[in-house]
């Protein structure tokens, strides 16, 4: 009886496990990092069907283990002056949207630059406290496809089916160059010892000068003998380049004191380069010591005249970046590295987020960024918790037909709301760019106003949005062209302008705004939006802050003007009374789209009151 009582339960739980197996979700989204949980947190709000894998046993685990130092660089700015939550989101950069007021970084720590233990902490609270529906411990080994949906397999042998899938899985396999010569000496950034003590004395050479080489370097300072520090190229330093993936200047130490000589030196090129194209090879001698040698003749470098290298390392420390983990789609579904933007270490995809080569097969997160890398913030959280949403929206349009958020306005309300959008909005600030607010002009004198629109996927404007195109206005933010760069001298005296007239040469991030007037002959999927019929740009302001009425508002409100052919100032209802009496129906349209309509607003002593013939 026992025997049959067990067979039952086997049988039982057999066919759990085939009903799980043949159930088909409508999104899995692999990986419960920041982004993964984003579109969890859009997707379960919006009631679809969803699950979250994740290969460990808890969300955010990235930042169980890194940065290896702890702490972050990403800024937790938590008194902005004010208190309007959009504004000051362009100065968090690590809070996810939702429901809940207390999931704000701000809730979790008071520092600048966080611990990394506090952003897990947080990562851990919005998974639990918001009831994400996420299973840990399941790692996606393969990922095929079996008639119109996708089939991941565990590590189990377990089989989720899938209609739609979006790979949030970041980049976390450590970059190690193929074929290089010693390099399996060197000890890896993941696994190198955090405790300064084991560098006492010693001499050090860092592969790589990224924020994870100077993270290590800025760690052991204090300690180790000297460290050089090498790489191909020049070192980039995140307030020249304006990237915030470069060196940041809370890591920057070693440049200070290479700079002032304190023994640690910095060089780039071939000696800075130990991979597959390189002459150098990495060679441990009888000494115990790592020699850098030349990779054809094996004639130590020590021994020629260059002083830079004459002497040994006590320790060689790899710190090469991460790259995506292109494992599970070596099979019948191919995501194939990027050709361009970062390289190989992030999956191939279109303006849209979706696979080349696989449809309903998305990236969000930091593995999106080959489409803004090194020309905005969309590897990172503060950037991509924005993309993640657009890439939401989308998904509302294409698989439930549910149309991208818009508002319709009267043309002469268009002003003052893209003017407030300019000076709260934080999707367009963080991802400068790459996201732009788009007005498209429609019949009898209205717009259709949308937010946070990716301006590379335009050229598909209506099978992104579920929107009809037509002349459009864009705008979004840019730093001047010439200001970036490694080696820009960012700080130069006449490194801004004050003149309204020559606001198109503002080097600090300013709103620019663009109008196409045939939007569908233009190509849009490109590095730079394509050349408009007119432009305008916003000058630059110590306090980003574009509310000056010289300086802003009366050159924007002039530039939308030109564009609508009207005039477009606002007025008190006795200014719209007093032109019916003096013009008749030659009035201007803000007196036609409201006071006639019954909206007009009365005039109140203590307010600026506008004459007629005043310009504002």
């Amino acid at each position: 009886m026992a025997g049959y009582a067990l067979g039952c339960c086997v049988l039982f739980f057999a066919i759990l496990e085939l009903v799980a197996s043949s159930t088909v979700r409508q999104y899995c989204i692999i990986g419960a990092g920041p982004a993964g949980m984003q579109m969890g947190y859009f997707l379960q709000s919006a009631g679809r069907d969803y699950v979250v894998l994740e290969r460990n046993a808890t969300a955010g685990a990235f930042f169980q283990q890194f940065p290896r130092h702890r702490k972050l660089i990403s800024i937790n700015k938590r008194h902005t002056g004010g208190t309007n939550k959009e504004f000051n989101l362009r100065h968090d950069w690590h809070s996810l949207f939702s429901n809940d007021s207390q999931l704000e970084m701000r809730h979790y720590s008071t520092k600048y630059f966080p611990d990394a233990d506090e952003y897990v902490h947080y990562l851990h609270d919005y998974a639990e406290k918001l009831k994400l529906n996420i299973e840990y411990n399941t790692q996606v080994t393969s990922v095929g496809k079996e008639g119109a949906n996708y089939v991941l397999a565990d590590q189990n042998g377990g089989r989720h089916l899938c209609q739609v899938v979006i790979v949030s899985t970041g980049i976390w396999v450590p970059n190690i160059p193929k074929n290089a010569c010693g390099i399996e000496l060197a000890v890896g950034y993941e696994s190198v010892s955090t405790n300064p003590a084991d560098f006492e004395g010693k001499v050090v050479l860092i592969l790589g000068r990224g924020n994870s080489g100077f993270e290590t370097a800025d760690s052991i300072v204090g300690s180790a003998g000297y460290i050089h520090m090498a790489s191909r190229t020049r070192i980039r330093l995140a307030y020249q380049t304006h990237y915030v993936g470069d060196v940041r200047a809370v890591n920057d130490q070693l440049v200070d004191t290479y700079q002032l000589k304190s023994l640690d030196g910095q060089f780039e090129g071939s000696l800075g380069h130990v991979g597959e194209d390189s002459s150098v090879c990495i060679q441990k001698q009888g000494d115990g010591k790592f020699y850098l040698v030349h990779n054809s003749t094996f004639k130590e470098i020590r021994d020629l005249e260059d002083p830079m290298l004459r002497h040994p390392y006590d320790v060689i420390i790899r710190c090469l970046g991460f790259k995506f983990d292109f494992g599970p789609f070596n099979g019948s579904v191919s995501l194939p590295p990027a050709p361009q933007g970062g390289g190989s270490k992030y999956p191939a995809i279109k303006p849209n987020y979706e696979a080349i080569h696989a449809s309903d097969l998305y990236v969000a997160g930091t593995i999106s960024h080959s489409l803004d890398f090194r020309k905005s913030s969309g590897g990172f959280v503060h950037g991509f918790r924005y993309t993640v949403r657009a890439l939401f929206r989308h998904f509302e349009w294409r698989y439930h037909q549910v149309a991208w958020p818009s508002i319709t306005l009267p043309v002469v309300d268009l002003f003052e709301h893209m003017l407030k959008r300019i000076n709260e909005a934080s999707g367009p600030y963080q991802m400068f760019g790459v996201l732009a607010d788009i007005a498209i002009i429609r019949e009898n004198a209205t717009v259709e106003y949308l937010e946070e629109v990716p301006r590379r996927a335009l050229s598909t404007f209506q099978d992104l949005t579920g929107h009809g195109t037509g002349p459009l206005i864009l705008w979004t933010y840019q730093y001047g062209k010439s200001y970036s760069g490694p080696g820009k001298d960012v700080l130069r005296e006449d490194r801004a302008t004050g003149e309204p007239l020559k606001a198109d040469k503002s080097n600090f991030l300013h709103p620019v705004i663009y109008y196409y007037e045939d939007p569908t002959k233009v190509n849009w999927n490109s590095d730079y939006l394509p050349e408009p019929t007119r432009y305008h740009h916003i000058i630059e302001d110590f306090l980003t802050d574009w509310t000056q009425r010289r300086l802003h508002q009366i050159p924007m409100r002039r530039f939308l003007e030109a564009i609508f052919q009207t005039d477009l100032r606002s007025f008190f209802a006795e200014n719209c009374f007093e032109y019916i009496l003096t013009y008749g129906r030659d009035i201007p349209l803000y007196c036609k789209q409201h006071y006639l309509q019954g909206n007009g607003i009365a005039w109140l002593g203590h307010m600026d009151k506008v004459e007629i013939g005043e310009d504002f």
